[in-house]
C-alpha cells in the first residue's frame, strides 16, 4: 500500500549503488571544502522552530526500475536546516514525501492524501517518471503550486502548478547534442529514452527538431526500463550508423547500456554523449577507464564540486543534515534549490496569509531567483508551463571524475522554448 513519509524526524535516503563506504567517501569528498562552514537556512539564528507546522509534499520515484528520490532527500535536509534556524516565521516545516513506486495509479493516490488529506500548503522536490502526467491536472485544480527538484516527462513542463528547477531530459539531451555536432562535427544522431508515457519520443525530439534546422539526423529509440536487454538495444543503435549515440536514461539502466556498449567495443568509432542522470559523482568509477574521454554529460546545474558560496551551502547543508548515504548528484542540487526557493518565498509573506492560495500565488510571483548553481536566474511566473532553466554546461569522464569542459553554458536552441521566450520578454527578463 502506498504510504506518506513524514521528514520531521527521517529523511529519505537514497539506495547506493556502490558500497556504502565508497558513496561516503565520495560525498565527504565532495564535502571537503565546505565541511568548516556552518550551513545557511531561513533565519539563521540557531533557534528551533515551534508552534504549528507548515505542511510541504513531494511525491518521488524511489522503488522501481531506479532510486529517483534524491532530490527529496535535499529538501529534506534543507527543511530540517530551517526548522533548526527560526523556521518560517517561527513555525517549523513537515516536510511529508511519498514514494509513487513509479506507477501512475499509485502517484496519483499518494498525492491525493498529500493534497486533500493532509492539506500541503505546496510541494517542494518533486521528482517522478510518471507523477506529473498523473496529477498535474489535480494539483491545477486544487490551487497546490509544486516546485520540483527535477521534472522528467512532458507535463511536468506544460503544466500551470508545475515548475521544474531543472531543464528536463528533452533539454538536456538537445544541449548535448550541440555540444556533440560542434565539437565532432557529428551529422547523425541515435537518442536512447524510456519508452514511458510522455516521455519516449518526447524527450529526443528536441534533438530531432534542432537537428532539422541544422544539417544533423537523428533517430530515436524508446525502451522498456523493465525489461530492456542492453546488449540488444545498444547494438541497435551501433546498427544505426551514428557518429553520436545520445544517452537520455536514468543511471540505473545507464550502466548496464554503457557496459554492453563497452563490450562492444562502439565507442572505437562512436562518440557517446548524455543527458544530465549521468552526472553524478558514481558514474565515472563506476563505467571504468574505458570511457575516459569518450564520454560526456550535460549538467542541468553548475558542476558538483563548484566553489560558489551557494553550491558550497548545499553541501554544508548535505553534511549536516542528510545521511551520508544519500546521493549528492544533480537532482540533489535541484531539490536543495526547490526547498531554499520555497522557504524563502515563505519568509517574504505575511505570517498572518499562509493559506495554500496565498502561497500559490507568491510562489508564481517568483522573479530572479539567484544562485550560483543555476546558469541564469530562476523565475515562476503566471505562464501556462514552465521551463526557465534551459541552459547548463557539459563534463566529460577521465575514468575517475567528472571533469568540466571549455565553453560554459549552453543554452538550448528547441523550437519547444518559442513560447517561453515570449513569457520571458513579458515578464522582463529577456
Amino acid at each position: 500500500m502506498p504510504s506518506l513519509h513524514s521528514s520531521t524526524t527521517a529523511t529519505i535516503t537514497t539506495a547506493p549503488r556502490t558500497p556504502v563506504r565508497l558513496l561516503a567517501l565520495l560525498a565527504l569528498g565532495l564535502a571537503a571544502g565546505s565541511a568548516q562552514a556552518a550551513p545557511s537556512c531561513g533565519l539563521g539564528n540557531g533557534k528551533p522552530a515551534s508552534g504549528e507546522p507548515l505542511v510541504i509534499g513531494a511525491v518521488v520515484g524511489k522503488t522501481g526500475p531506479d532510486d529517483f528520490s534524491s532530490a527529496a532527500a535535499a529538501a529534506s535536509a534543507y527543511f530540517q536546516c530551517v526548522n533548526q534556524n527560526g523556521g518560517i516565521h517561527g513555525r517549523p516545516v513537515e516536510y511529508v514525501v511519498a514514494d509513487d513506486q513509479w506507477n501512475p495509479e499509485t502517484a496519483s493516490q499518494v498525492a491525493s492524501k498529500l493534497v486533500k488529506d493532509r492539506k500541503v500548503l505546496a510541494m517542494a522536490g518533486n521528482t517522478s517518471f510518471v507523477e506529473c502526467s498523473a496529477n498535474a491536472r489535480m494539483y491545477a485544480q486544487e490551487g497546490v503550486m509544486v516546485i520540483a527538484g527535477a521534472g522528467v516527462p512532458r507535463e511536468c513542463y506544460n503544466a500551470q502548478n508545475y515548475a521544474p528547477v531543472n531543464s528536463g531530459p528533452r533539454i538536456s539531451a538537445t544541449i548535448a547534442a550541440m555540444y556533440a555536432a560542434q565539437k565532432y562535427q557529428a551529422k547523425k544522431m541515435v537518442c536512447i529514452i524510456p519508452n514511458i508515457p510522455s516521455l519516449g519520443n518526447w524527450a529526443c525530439e528536441g534533438v530531432k527538431q534542432w537537428g532539422s534546422k541544422n544539417g544533423v539526423s537523428s533517430e530515436t529509440i524508446a525502451i522498456d526500463p523493465g525489461s530492456a536487454d542492453a546488449t540488444s538495444v545498444m547494438l541497435q543503435a551501433a546498427a544505426m550508423k551514428p557518429d553520436v549515440i545520445i544517452m537520455n536514461l536514468p543511471k540505473g539502466l545507464l550502466v548496464p547500456m554503457m557496459a554492453a556498449a563497452e563490450q562492444q567495443n562502439l565507442a572505437k568509432k562512436i562518440r557517446f554523449v548524455s543527458s544530465a542522470p549521468a552526472y553524478n559523482t558514481e558514474i565515472p568509477k563506476t563505467l571504468g577507464p574505458y570511457w575516459k574521454d569518450r564520454f560526456e554529460a550535460n549538467l542541468e546545474f553548475l558542476p558538483l564540486d563548484s566553489q560558489g558560496p551557494d553550491n558550497k551551502n548545499w553541501l554544508a547543508v548535505m553534511e549536516q543534515y542528510a545521511p551520508k548515504t544519500a546521493a549528492r548528484d544533480n537532482f540533489a542540487q535541484g531539490g536543495y534549490l526547490a526547498a531554499r526557493l520555497v522557504t524563502e518565498t515563505l519568509l517574504k509573506m505575511d505570517p498572518k496569509k499562509m493559506d495554500r492560495a496565498s502561497i500559490t500565488q507568491a510562489l508564481r510571483g517568483v522573479k530572479n531567483f539567484k544562485s550560483d548553481i543555476l546558469c541564469k536566474d530562476f523565475y515562476v511566473g503566471d505562464g501556462q508551463r514552465h521551463n526557465a532553466n534551459n541552459s547548463g554546461p557539459m563534463a566529460a569522464s577521465n575514468g575517475k571524475t567528472w571533469v568540466p569542459v571549455p565553453g560554459g553554458c549552453l543554452t538550448a536552441d528547441d523550437p519547444e522554448l518559442t513560447d517561453i521566450r515570449v513569457h520571458e520578454v513579458k515578464l522582463g527578463l529577456r
